[in-house]
This record gives structure tokens, sequence and C-alpha cells, in this order.
């Protein structure tokens, strides 16, 4: 057993500077994803820094509209938001679909957000990762791939997110709030997480000593027809081999507002910028939806055993749009 030290925080700025002062640290939350991997012995945290009484628990609607959703807020809390189920039903939706119920009643908000791939070349210390080691290779690339990315992968990396939560958040436009000791920001959050490029280590833009302290929801978004789908090789408790979500807004026969996001596909949730170009504007048809889908998925670069994943998503995109602009309640 590797010995950590252990600190509890009792606020963001005694966090912040506790990480920030002890190279190595990890804040631990609900402690999901860290714990697991420290247990295999992928992270060797020196000191770990318990945020799980911060008071950033809550969710909280805010003058302008929006909802501000803790870090620490559970995932099966928010989920069952009402605010969050009747407004962002896409977020209620993913969150259901990702692990167990046990697991979403001590997963939290931030850590979500900062899990990390579940690539079995990651978690294996016996196999070469340059996630995990830089340097060493890729062992997944000439190995077993069938799970990994295909798109925006690099000959470092082909390791996909594995966040079903983050995917939703990155159709809805969603905010990342910070603190560290340099102050706050905000980041969306599809520019939260990284491609992998030459430095598959660095899973996030997160600077070194911050603190997710919460996510912001948008107004924007609010009501909009949303739904979130996912397919896995099992009905539950699994992770995506694909999956997408669609926020839509169909007037007149004419898509007025289009947000597509995809998961299981690349290092971070995909979002589908290409695609929803191409369909603002237009009939909300099979054929329109099939057209601006492919034109997405044609940065698609799959590997040996993967390319099966372009047409699931396709498909998966597709069934979704559709749904919702005929039945804009459909899940």
């Amino acid at each position: 057993m590797k010995p950590f030290r252990y600190v509890r925080a009792y606020s963001v700025e005694e966090a912040a500077a506790a990480h920030a002062g002890r190279p190595g640290s990890r804040y631990l939350g609900g402690g999901t994803n860290l714990v697991d991997l420290m247990k295999l012995g992928v992270e060797r945290p020196g000191t770990l820094i318990d945020v799980s009484r911060l008071p950033l628990d809550t969710v909280e609607e805010l003058p302008d509209g929006s909802l501000r959703v803790g870090a620490t807020v559970r995932n099966s809390d928010l989920a069952a938001h009402p605010l969050v189920r009747g407004r962002y039903p896409v977020l209620s939706q993913a969150l259901l679909a990702g692990a167990s119920g046990q697991l979403r009643n001590v997963a939290t908000t931030g850590g979500n957000l900062l899990q990390r791939t579940r690539c079995p070349y990651f978690q294996d210390l016996s196999k070469p990762c340059n996630k995990r080691e830089p340097g060493t290779g890729c062992g997944a690339r000439d190995g077993v791939h069938r799970d990994h990315a295909v798109l925006g992968h690099s000959p470092q990396c082909i390791a996909t997110n594995p966040s079903d939560m983050a995917v939703a958040l990155s159709a809805l436009d969603a905010q990342v709030e910070l603190h560290g000791v340099r102050g706050r920001r905000t980041l969306p959050v599809t520019e939260f997480h990284r491609l992998p490029g030459d430095r598959p280590d660095l899973d996030t833009e997160i600077a070194p000593g911050e603190l997710i302290t919460g996510v912001l929801l948008p107004p924007a978004a609010a009501r909009l027809p949303s739904a979130y789908r996912k397919a896995r090789d099992r009905a539950s408790y699994a992770f995506a081999l694909a999956s997408v979500a669609v926020v839509l807004d169909v007037e007149d026969s004419v898509v007025r507002q289009v947000r597509i996001a995809f998961g299981g596909l690349a290092h971070r949730p995909w979002r589908a910028r290409r695609a929803e170009r191409e369909l603002l504007g237009g009939p909300p048809s099979d054929e329109v939806f099939l057209r601006a889908l492919d034109a997405e998925l044609s940065a698609a670069e799959p590997l040996r055993d993967n390319a099966f994943k372009v047409r699931l998503a396709r498909d998966l995109a597709r069934d979704v749009l559709r749904r919702l602009a005929v039945s804009p309640s459909a899940s």
C-alpha cells in the first residue's frame, strides 16, 4: 500500500491552496473513479484533498434564468431535480444512462467531468500507455480497440471520454466554473476537455490547483426539446459505444435551433458543428438529417475494429433528430 496524506478542506480557497501547494495531490469528491484508479496503481497521489463537505451541493436558479449546479451535487440528485427534468431533459436522461444507481448516489458533478478514460491499456500497468506514462506508446492502437476513438485521435492515444453527463452538457452549451489560487474563471464545456494530440496525459484545460466549483446551464437552452440516446453492449451499467445528445427546435417545418454532441467517439465529447450548420434553416427530414450527419462523420478515421461506430452514431443521431422533430417530448 502506498501511503498518502489526507486533508479535509472547509472552503474553496483552502482546497485550492492545499492542492497548489502539494504537487501530486488530487481532489476527492465521491471517489468513484479516483479510488478505483488508486487501487489499480494508476493514480498514486501524495495527498488527497477531500472537497465533499464544501458548500457546493445545491442547484440554484439565477436571476437570468440559468441554473447553477454545484460541483458536489450528486448525479442521482441532479437527474431527479425538477428544474433539470423540466428544462433540460437531455441532462437528466444522460445522467440516468450512466453507471448504476448506487454509483450515481455517490458520484458528483465535478468528479464526473474529471473522470478518466476506461481504456484497459490505461488501467493495466503492464501495458504501454502514453496517457498513463508519456512516451511508452499506445498499446490499444495495434491491440484491442473496438471501443476506442474514431474522431480526433492521434498516434499517441485513441482513448475515449467515458462521461455521459459531459455529452449532454456539451449540447447545452454549458459553462464550467473554476477556482484556483489566481482567482475564478469559466470555460465552455466544449473547450474544457482536450483532444489527445501529443499530450494525451492532459485530459482537460484545468490548471494545476484549480477546482471545479460548479456548472452553469444557460437559459437559452431551457425548455427546448432535447434527448439523449446511448448504445452499449448491455442494457445497463456499461460505457457508450456511441451516444448522442440533441437539442432541436423546429418551427413551421424549419430547424430554428439545433445542437448535437456525440459521446464514445473521441477523447472528449464531440460537438457536431458541421452537422449543425447543415441542418440550421432547413426542413426536418430524414434526407436532410442523414446528409448533415454524413458530412460531420466524414472526418472519422476508424481503426481496424471500430468502423461500425460511425454507422452506429449516425443512426442514433438520426433517430433522435427524427423523434424530436415529430414529438418534442420524445426521448
